[in-house]
C-alpha cells in the first residue's frame, strides 16, 4: 500500500524559491511520538535568512527543504507508549530533537547536542506543513486558558527565557537589550518578570520602540549612527544608569550594537549575545577584560525553557497576544515571508493547513 500523501508542506526549493508540496504524511516511527495537525506557525528570521541566502553559517540548504520550526497543533495519533497526552489535546511543539545520549543531553545542556535534529535547519524539514512528528516529551499540553496562537509564540518566548536566564537577571537589576524584534521585545518581558527593575530597549526603529514602551520596557533609547564610546555614554546619561548597566542582551547580531553593549556594562557586570550576525565582527576586547565582564553566548533553549514559557503565559504573568500583528492562510504563506522581510508588524502567524484527518485505524500505532 503506497504512502497516504494530503500533507501540505510549504517548501524551500532553492534561494529565493518558494513553493508548494503535497508530501506524504509522517510515520510514528517510536512508540513514544504523537502525530500533530500544525494550527499556526511564526515566521522567524531565520526562516526568512535560509529563503533569502540559502544558508546561516555551516548549516546550508543542499536540498528541498520545509521550512517554520514556531507552531503550535492538535494531535491527532499516538505511539502506544505516549502516556502524557492524548488525540485532540492542543499543545506547542519544541522543534529540536537532541541525541539524548552525549555529554552535553546528559548533563541537561541538551541545546549544545552536536546530533540535535532542528526543525527547518538543514537538512531537517520543519514544521509548516500540515502534519509533523515529535516525541511526546517535545510537545507541551497547552491549558484550556492558552489559545492555539499564543502556543506558537512559546518558541521564541522560550528563546527569551533562555536568554535572561543566561543573563542571570535578578530583582532590581538594571538592564539593556539591543533590538526591539520578537525575541528583544520577550527578553524584555521575562526580565520584567523576574524583577528588573530598568529595563531599556535599543533600536533604530522608532515604531518598534513606542511597541515595546508599551509592552515590557520602562525606558527606550533610539540607536544613532555615532561610535560605541559615544553610544554607551548617551545610554548611560540618558537612562541615569550611574556607572553602567549589570546587564546587557545583544538580540541583533549587529557589530555596533555589540561595541556599544560593551561600553555601557558596569564593571563585573553580564553580557549576553542573544542574536547571530556575522560569523567575526571586532569588538572591545580591553573593555571585557578591564570590567571583567562575564560573557555567555545563547543557543535556542534548554532544559525547562519551554515549560517556564508555558507556564508564564499560563499564569498571566507575561501576555504574548500583544506580539501578534498579523495572520495569514497557508496559501498565503509566502506573502508572509514578504511582509516578514519588510520588517512590518512584531510577529506573523501563517494558518494551516486545516486538518483533512487521519485514518481512525491508525490513530494509537505501535514504532516501526
Amino acid at each position: 500500500m503506497g504512502e497516504q500523501t494530503h500533507n501540505l508542506s510549504f517548501i524551500l526549493e532553492k534561494t529565493q524559491s518558494l513553493k508548494f508540496e503535497d508530501r506524504p504524511i509522517p510515520h510514528i516511527r517510536s512508540p513514544y511520538d504523537v502525530l500533530i495537525n500544525v494550527r499556526y506557525t511564526g515566521i522567524c528570521g531565520s526562516d526568512v535568512h535560509y529563503w533569502q541566502h540559502g544558508a546561516i553559517g555551516s548549516f546550508v540548504v543542499k536540498e528541498p527543504m520545509v521550512l517554520g520550526h514556531e507552531s503550535s497543533g492538535v494531535v491527532v495519533s499516538v505511539g502506544d507508549k505516549v502516556s502524557s497526552l492524548k488525540i485532540g489535546d492542543r499543545v506547542c511543539m519544541e522543534p529540536g530533537v537532541p541525541c539524548r545520549r552525549c555529554i552535553r543531553c546528559k548533563e541537561g545542556r541538551y541545546n549544545l547536542c552536536v546530533e540535535m535534529a532542528f526543525a527547518a535547519t538543514p537538512p531537517i524539514d520543519g514544521t509548516l506543513a500540515k502534519y509533523y512528528t515529535l516525541p511526546e516529551d517535545f510537545c507541551y499540553k497547552l491549558p484550556e486558558s492558552m489559545s492555539l496562537e499564543e502556543g506558537a509564540l512559546m518558541e521564541p518566548l522560550a528563546v527569551g527565557v533562555h536568554i535572561v536566564r543566561q543573563a542571570q537577571i535578578k530583582p532590581g537589576d538594571t538592564l539593556v537589550v539591543f533590538g526591539a524584534g520578537p525575541v528583544g521585545l520577550l527578553c524584555c518581558a521575562v526580565a520584567k518578570v523576574y524583577g528588573a527593575s530598568k529595563i531599556i530597549s535599543v533600536d533604530m526603529n522608532e515604531e518598534r520602540l513606542e511597541f515595546a514602551k508599551k509592552y515590557a520596557a520602562t525606558q527606550t533609547v533610539v540607536a544613532k549612527r555615532e561610535s560605541a564610546e559615544d553610544g554607551a555614554k548617551r545610554l548611560i546619561d540618558t537612562c541615569d544608569l550611574g556607572l553602567g548597566a549589570d546587564a546587557i542582551i545583544d538580540a541583533t547580531g549587529a557589530e555596533p550594537c555589540i561595541n556599544t553593549a560593551l561600553h555601557a556594562l558596569r564593571t563585573g557586570g553580564t553580557y549576553v549575545q542573544g542574536g547571530m550576525g556575522k560569523s567575526e565582527i571586532n569588538f572591545p576586547i580591553m573593555a571585557l577584560c578591564t570590567k571583567e565582564i562575564t560573557a555567555r553566548g545563547s543557543f535556542r533553549y534548554g532544559s525547562g525553557d519551554y515549560s517556564t514559557a508555558v507556564g508564564l503565559v499560563a499564569s498571566g504573568r507575561l501576555s504574548v497576544k500583544e506580539l501578534i500583528t498579523g495572520k495569514v492562510k497557508f496559501k498565503d504563506a509566502e506573502k508572509a515571508f514578504e511582509d516578514v522581510k519588510a520588517a512590518k508588524g512584531i510577529k506573523t502567524l501563517i494558518e494551516g493547513p486545516a486538518d483533512l484527518g487521519v485514518d481512525s485505524s491508525a490513530q494509537q500505532v505501535n514504532g516501526d
